[in-house]
């Protein structure tokens, strides 16, 4: 019975002690209220997207500054570029202004003064009338002293204008000549021209001394033949080398130009050999020729570049993939 009683008690101490849970508020959530916490939950996160968002503007900004100093750069190279072919563009026309003025101022007072040692006394008119004939003398006597190489300085000096000439014919202004090509031209004319065709001259005089009619057109014949395929062939490989060209490149340029400029030639020289060897002294008719080179070594110059050109054009598209 105590024992029962025991766990009465304690029962009814432990029933007495507990009270009951009472919820004051309802707990139930709206729709509204758990809306809120998902935006406020959303606005604790903004924070971290907008960063991230700040982070590519910046990156972006700052690639985009990067890209236009790059830009700026590239103008700036090709302003200075630009500049740099205006100041070399500028450097060669004063130096071929000084060339052709230089050369030229020289000429005509080395042809002027060939008297200036007997000026005293002398009047402007005896000046310029006795210089024609002084000169004339004077190159007779170089003639006499040294032919070959008189002959070869003529050739040079008709060479070099007669390249000046085709450039200027071909479009280039009176002072924006290739220097290079003007060299080469004239080094052909007074290395192998003068030279060879003292000689030839002089052979083709000893091979036919006749003074019949028909010496002239056999002459004209041969020279318009053997001698024109000679020279012309000569003129072109040197000028090929001299360009630093392959052979190939040389055979190829001479095969396309030979025979029009063999058949070119018999529309001028005939006519000029008419008095080459009708009328001029052998010693003579280099001078002649000379004069006439002038207008065929426009036309061999012209023909020689314009391949050159051309191929150079088909090689540089041959190798750009754009082209």
């Amino acid at each position: 019975m105590a024992t029962l009683n025991n766990y009465h008690h304690v029962f009814t101490t432990t029933q007495k002690q507990t009270k009951p849970i009472k919820f004051t508020k309802p707990l139930l959530l709206s729709s509204s209220k758990l809306f809120h916490k998902s935006r406020n939950s959303c606005k604790k996160q903004y924070p971290l997207v907008k960063s991230v968002a700040e982070d590519k503007e910046f990156v972006t900004e700052k690639i985009s500054v990067v890209v236009e100093h790059e830009r700026e750069e590239e103008n700036g190279s090709e302003d200075e570029e630009e500049e740099v072919v205006v100041k070399n563009e500028f450097v060669g026309k004063a130096i071929n202004a000084c060339i052709v003025l230089g050369f030229g101022t020289l000429g005509v007072t080395r042809l002027l003064t060939i008297d200036h040692e007997f000026w005293h006394g002398w009047t402007l008119y005896e000046i310029l009338r006795y210089a024609p004939e002084h000169n004339w003398i004077a190159y007779e006597e170089a003639l006499k002293e040294n032919p070959v190489f008189a002959k070869m300085v003529i050739s040079g000096i008709v060479y070099s204008l007669g390249d000046w000439i085709a450039q200027c014919y071909e479009g280039k202004p009176l002072f924006e000549f290739d220097r290079t090509r003007l060299f080469r031209s004239g080094l052909v004319g007074f290395a192998l021209h003068g030279s060879l065709s003292h000689y030839y001259y002089q052979i083709c005089e000893a091979l036919i001394p006749s003074k019949d009619w028909w010496v002239v057109p056999a002459k004209i014949a041969f020279d318009q033949t053997a001698w024109s395929a000679v020279w012309n062939s000569i003129y072109f490989v040197v000028l090929g080398l001299l360009r630093f060209e392959s052979p190939e490149n040389i055979f190829n340029e001479l095969k396309t130009t030979f025979l029009p400029l063999l058949m070119a030639g018999w529309k001028l020289w005939p006519f000029a050999h008419l008095i080459t060897y009708g009328v001029i002294p052998v010693e003579q008719r280099l001078l002649w020729v000379d004069c006439v080179e002038l207008i065929w070594v426009t036309i061999l110059s012209t023909y020689s570049n314009e391949k050159a050109e051309t191929r150079i054009s088909d090689t540089t598209s041959d190798v750009d993939p754009t082209q």
